[in-house]
């Protein structure tokens, strides 16, 4: 299958991405690849909210055996479930498909869709891009299992060290005002491994854009972010 474009996200790293799409609305965009960059291919495509993407899985490890079963975050991290009946990225075929929000198309030596939502990390191949349509793709009164809901974001505080860093952060230039809202929301959906989701006072680190979120759990109930830096100063 060809890759048509190429997915750019300030989500560097698989850790802190949502484990769904639409959970927080990360902006990021699609940048076509040639031929499949003709602004022909997308007309009439800003008539539709939201778009299917399917994607490949790139950052996965070649399975060197199929395995048929997995552990869902949802349930754990430690019960198993067969891969089919979840929505694992470790699969045979190693696609993704996320529905996400179509925020504009930028046409200027090429084309960019800008979206929101993904859940897809920076450098994620594209293969293919379809309309999201609402009356055959939202199903009413379908049943999802063990996962019927939207995760409950956790609370999240916010050290006065840290919020002084992103202050300074923004000013140089390496964040953006708005990406403290996102970082927040991103946190509060818990990036930590399932298993690991019980540790109190034990640090974990976010990557976004170019800056460490460190962060940690306060209690069962609140994710306390800790410390805001450059990559790789201390």
């Amino acid at each position: 299958m060809p890759i048509i474009g190429m997915h750019h996200s300030p989500l560097v790293q698989k850790f802190g991405i949502p484990r769904q799409p639409n959970l927080v609305q990360v902006p990021s965009h699609i940048k076509m690849l040639k031929p499949y960059d003709d602004p022909d291919a997308f007309e009439g495509l800003m008539a539709f909210s939201h778009l299917w993407i399917i994607w490949q899985t790139h950052g996965n490890r070649e399975w060197v055996k199929f395995k048929p079963k997995v552990r869902p975050p949802r349930m754990g991290g430690n019960a198993k479930l067969g891969v089919f009946a979840t929505r694992s990225t470790y699969r045979p075929s190693s696609l993704g498909l996320s529905v996400v929000k179509l925020e504009d198309i930028e046409v200027n030596g090429g084309v960019t869709l800008h979206l929101s939502g993904a859940d897809m990390v920076d450098g994620t191949p594209i293969v293919d891009i379809k309309p999201y349509l609402p009356y055959s793709d939202a199903v009413s009164g379908a049943v999802s299992n063990f996962a019927p809901e939207a995760p409950m974001p956790k609370a999240v505080t916010v050290d006065p060290i840290a919020q002084a860093d992103f202050v300074c952060l923004t000013n140089q230039g390496h964040l953006q005002p708005s990406d403290f809202d996102i970082i927040e929301a991103l946190i509060a959906q818990d990036p930590r491994p399932a298993y690991r989701q019980h540790e109190v006072d034990v640090n974990s680190v976010m990557r976004y854009r170019k800056v460490d979120i460190e962060f940690r759990m306060l209690n069962n109930q609140t994710l306390n972010i800790k410390a805001v830096r450059l990559v790789g100063s201390s």
